[in-house]
């Protein structure tokens, strides 16, 4: 049990380490998955990348179609404010010495994504405002958790969009196929090439990880409906609540030896 506790201890922990990073990375990448796929068949829309919003906000400008184009706008500010979140929890976390540092967004992302689970029945029948408050809502999450990423692994790991990740398993596949063969054209020989297996692991497993969540969440949004968020918002709890409960520990302690010192003092 205790070696349980400490291994998520270490998944958000201040002293980050490549193993950490790359457990807490495969299982952000399926939660992204998984709202990104169950999101869609909700509001039909994808709301964890912001290359497809942008283009068509771009083209319904082009079109005339206002509306979609504040959708659009929207869904872009909404993912930006939650990465802005991200730093300022983090920010926050770290001023003041917290164990919870990395934790927090996670935790701000849980109670979001409960919320949804629980609420977003009864709301689906709000005609006009649900679908763009579902999008927001969920571009949010998804900016707090790329942020939270990507400050973490010092921007080595993404999980809510794939693009990149392709492109980088597109190179190191490259360099593995690449004949090094000394032509004697140069002098000296270039160094040889060769592929960083080590990361093309890790990128695979990122890949693979979205895409078993982007079919669990929808299955599961299929299945069960909005109530398939609840596991994952419980999921990030399951992450974050070791170092939060650390520092509530941490608090209480602290507290008890000040009343001690006024006690003490009183006397």
């Amino acid at each position: 049990m205790q070696r349980s506790v400490d291994y998520v201890r270490t998944l958000t922990a201040q002293a980050r380490s490549a193993r950490a990073n790359r457990h807490l990375g495969y299982a952000l990448a399926g939660v992204a998955g998984a709202v990104n796929a169950g999101g869609f068949l909700a509001v039909q829309q994808y709301t964890s990348h912001m290359t497809g919003i942008v283009s068509s906000a771009a083209d319904n400008l082009a079109l005339g179609a206002f509306d979609l184009v504040l959708d659009a706008l929207g869904a872009i500010v909404s993912f930006l404010l939650g990465a802005a979140t991200t730093a300022i929890l983090v920010n926050y976390g770290r001023r003041r010495a917290l164990a919870s540092e990395y934790a927090l967004p996670l935790l701000c992302e849980a109670m979001l994504l409960l919320a949804f689970g629980v609420l977003g029945a009864q709301l689906s029948s709000v005609r006009g405002l649900f679908v763009p408050a579902t999008v927001m809502l969920l571009c949010f999450t998804m900016g707090l958790q790329n942020a939270l990423v990507t400050k973490i692994s010092h921007a080595e790991i993404r999980t809510t969009h794939m693009t990149g990740i392709v492109t980088d398993i597109g190179i190191e596949l490259g360099k593995m196929m690449y004949w090094n063969v000394d032509d004697g054209l140069t002098s000296p020989p270039h160094p040889r090439v060769t592929a960083n297996r080590g990361r093309l692991v890790l990128l695979c497993g990122l890949l693979g990880a979205f895409f078993c969540g982007g079919v669990a969440g929808a299955l599961g949004f299929k299945i069960f409906g909005y109530v398939v968020t609840v596991p994952l918002a419980l999921l990030l709890c399951g992450l974050a609540i070791v170092p939060a409960l650390d520092d509530l520990r941490a608090g209480a302690r602290a507290r008890l030896r000040a009343r001690l010192r006024a006690g003490r003092r009183a006397r």
